[in-house]
């Protein structure tokens, strides 16, 4: 989808990622100490901030480092992530061989709202909750574009930063933030917070000197892609990793 791209952001009218149940027996008795295979980390699990202020999932001396600039209300965003996001981070992540960073590119007020909560939740719960936020996008963007002639008319005459509250107010944002932790006051917090707002404004602005203004648009190891899906980017994976097929 393309980016409004939102320095001066468009908000409304104004701008703007069993144990072993069986006992040894003689029969099956367990490995010598030291004989044991030691099990494979799972990279999936380790989320950080990146110095461009996404968040990167993995391994940081992964071979293939995947960059996606995506938008938390973009439709085909979410496509990507109800079809690509999973074998991703299954086949590729979790074994070390591919980093996956995913940095906001902003399209509309409501989208600078729902980043700011996302965010809001740290980096070990931002891609579950991006998940929830993309899986309820179609929810929270009809209440959002189903408001009443009132509300566009208060929201009109509110400063941009009153516009972000009144969006996560509108869709029901905090309440997909509280169920990773977030309070009331801690979401309101962050969504007025001008440094974290400044953050996402700074990535958006990095991308649209960069030539990107669409949403997702994916980089391999730093060379920008033509792939909007999973069945497009995944070979693109394969080949940066020396597979065939």
């Amino acid at each position: 989808m393309k980016s409004g791209v939102v320095l001066a952001c468009a908000i409304a009218a104004g701008p703007f990622a069993v144990a072993n149940a069986h006992p040894a027996t003689a029969a099956s008795a367990p490995s010598r100490p030291g004989h044991t295979k030691p099990k494979p980390r799972d990279w999936a699990q380790v989320v950080n901030t990146s110095p461009a202020g996404g968040f990167v999932m993995g391994n940081p001396a992964a071979k293939v480092k995947l960059v996606e600039y995506g938008s938390l209300a973009c439709p085909h965003c979410r496509h990507f992530e109800e079809t690509g996001y999973k074998p991703l981070v299954q086949q590729y992540v979790r074994s070390g061989q591919v980093s996956y960073e995913f940095r906001n590119l902003l399209l509309n007020g409501p989208d600078i709202s729902v980043s700011l909560l996302t965010r809001c939740a740290g980096a070990a719960n931002f891609f579950p909750m991006s998940q929830l936020v993309y899986a309820s996008q179609p929810q929270w963007e009809d209440r959002i574009e189903k408001m009443s002639d009132a509300d566009k008319a208060a929201l009109d005459k509110m400063t941009d930063e009153q516009r972000i509250v009144r969006f996560a107010e509108i869709g029901g944002m905090a309440d997909m933030a509280s169920r990773f932790g977030v309070t009331p006051g801690r979401a309101r917090q962050c969504l007025t917070d001008r440094n974290g707002l400044e953050r996402v404004l700074s990535m958006s602005k990095a991308a649209s000197d960069h030539g990107i203004d669409h949403t997702p648009t994916f980089i391999i190891n730093g060379q920008v892609t033509d792939a909007a899906t999973w069945e497009q980017l995944e070979p693109k994976l394969k080949a940066a990793l020396g597979k065939r097929g």
